[in-house]
Parts: C-alpha cells; structure tokens; sequence
C-alpha cells in the first residue's frame, strides 16, 4: 500500500470530511475520493460507509489507520535517525594532496582528527606534475591544490574552492654565498646566478620566469629537480641557488639559508577543491575546518618566528 494514500486515510480519521482533508493536503476533493478508492481496492474491503450526509470509517478503515499511524510514527523515528546521523561526522573520508601540502598539514590534522568516532581520513599524495589536481576531485572527497594559475577554472568547473593559506616562495643560498649578509633579496641582486629550478610551470618556476622578465635576460638553469629535498642538498652543496616554500624547507643548521625576494609575486596559494555535494557531509566539512585552523597556526607560527 501506499504511504501517502495511508496518510489521507489517517487525516480523514482525525478531520472527519473528504472536504477538510482537501483543505489540508492542498488537493482537490476529487483527487481525495479517487486516491481513497484505489487504497479501498488495495487493501481489498471496504474502508469507509456512508454516515448521514457524510462519510465514515468501516472497522477496516479504523484498523488501518493504526497501521497508518504506526507506519508513521516508523518513518519519523527514521528520518530523525537519519537526520542525526548526517549531523555527525563520521565515515570515510578520502584526501589527497601534493607532496609538501601534506608534510605541512597532515601530520597535525590526522592528530587531531585520530580520537573523533567512527571518522577516518584516508590520504594519498600525488604527483606534483599533474596539469591540474581539480582532475582528482571526482576520486576524492578532498583535494590539496597549490596552483593559482587554474584557480579561476576551478570554481567554472562547479567545484567548492576553501582557501587554506598563502605560503611565501624565497630565495635559498649556500650558506657562503655573497649574499647571504643581505635580509631581502631583489630580481636585480639574483643576476648572473646559477640556478637549480624545478620542473616548468612549477609555482618555483613561475617565479624564476618573472625574475627573468625583470632583469631581461635568461636565468641559467643547471638542473631541474622536482624533489624538493634533492634540490636543498644541491643548494646546500653549492651548486646553485633556488626557490624554495617557506614552510618546509630545512634552512637550519645543514648549510642553507633562505631570504624573501622582494619585487616579484613569491607566493603560492593553497586550497581545498571539492564537489559541492561532498562537501554537504558533516565528515568532511570537519575535515576541512581542521586543515583551515592548521594552516592558520602554521602561518602564525611562522610569522612570529620572523619578528
């Protein structure tokens, strides 16, 4: 039988006419008679008998309202059960991000998250090559993108962009270098250097291509590594100098140094991507919340660090 002709059977118990139960659910009285016909033929005896001008329950019809009425106690008690359990944020949650993305945040996150019940985050790294990580989204919950260049087409594409932070890019030097005395750098100070760049169109190598267009000549580049701990031993080692994240690179105590530039864009910025649904789940805004506070404390950290 069906649940919503249950449901008219049930409000013609309590409001008594077809009349009334046309007022309440918005219908026409016709529509009323017709659907209380076919629930009649359903259950297979009679449901109602005339009653003066009026119309009244058999002993059927009231035995099948209790049904009604249990069925609808059932569903509420469901739906509410349901309702909470959306609310909490539990489930599997899948992320995925480029490699210093995740040295930056999961550690944190992943410990804060450890002793919330019934949720578990699930994280991979990728490639950092790949053309654009909002490829990822339809097989993950959440993304980890470090590419401003394709911020615009994200949010074309339908997807939910929450930004996390903004990491300053520096010059990384030899710890002898002739200009490890200076505290900020300039495109101008940096010509004539050898470099040690990453691959193309790299956040590092958008940069290394602005300071050439400043200084009008071409960076020498000796090698390109897309690992960023080969390139701090290259550095480190003297064999060039690099951009490198603020963040995550090791400039104490093992031969490098690093210094703002000043003069160019040495930022990249670094965002969650999601498909709109997904991020409708408790479970995985509480995630994100997480990587937004994390990233919080990790720029003020660094901040402080620096007065």
């Amino acid at each position: 039988m069906d649940i919503k002709r249950l449901e008219l059977l049930r409000e013609l118990s309590e409001r008594g006419t077809v009349g009334a139960v046309a007022d309440a659910t918005g219908v026409t009285p016709s529509a009323v008679s017709q659907q209380l016909k076919v629930l009649e033929q359903e259950a297979g005896t009679p449901l109602t008998e005339p009653a003066g001008r009026g119309i009244a329950l058999t002993v059927a019809g009231r035995a099948l309202v209790q049904t009604a009425t249990e069925i609808a106690i059932a569903v509420e008690r469901a739906e509410s059960r349901w309702h909470d359990f959306m609310k909490q944020p539990a489930g599997e949650v899948t992320l995925t991000t480029f490699p210093t993305g995740g040295e930056m945040l999961l550690p944190q996150v992943l410990a804060r998250l450890v002793d919330v019940p019934g949720l578990r985050l699930v994280c991979t790294d990728q490639d950092p090559l790949l053309p654009d990580f909002a490829d990822l989204t339809p097989d993950f919950d959440i993304v980890l993108a470090d590419s401003p260049v394709n911020s615009p087409s994200w949010r074309d594409r339908g997807l939910l962009v929450v930004p996390l932070m903004s990491e300053p890019l520096d010059v990384a030097l030899p710890e002898s270098h002739r200009l490890a005395k200076k505290t900020k750098l300039t495109p101008k100070d940096l010509a004539g250097e050898i470099w040690i760049g990453a691959p193309a169109d790299f956040p590092y190598d958008r940069i290394l291509q602005e300071i050439e267009a400043v200084n009008g000549v071409p960076a020498i580049v000796a090698q390109r590594f897309m690992d960023n701990g080969i390139v701090e031993s290259m550095v480190a080692g003297g064999q060039g100098i690099a951009i490198l994240p603020r963040y995550t690179t090791r400039d104490r105590g093992n031969g490098l140094i690093t210094r703002p530039l000043a003069g160019v864009r040495t930022r990249r910025d670094i965002s969650a991507l999601m498909r709109p649904d997904r991020a409708e789940r408790p479970s995985v805004q509480l995630v994100v919340e997480t990587l937004k506070q994390e990233a919080q404390k990790l720029a003020a950290s660094h901040t402080q660090a620096a007065g």
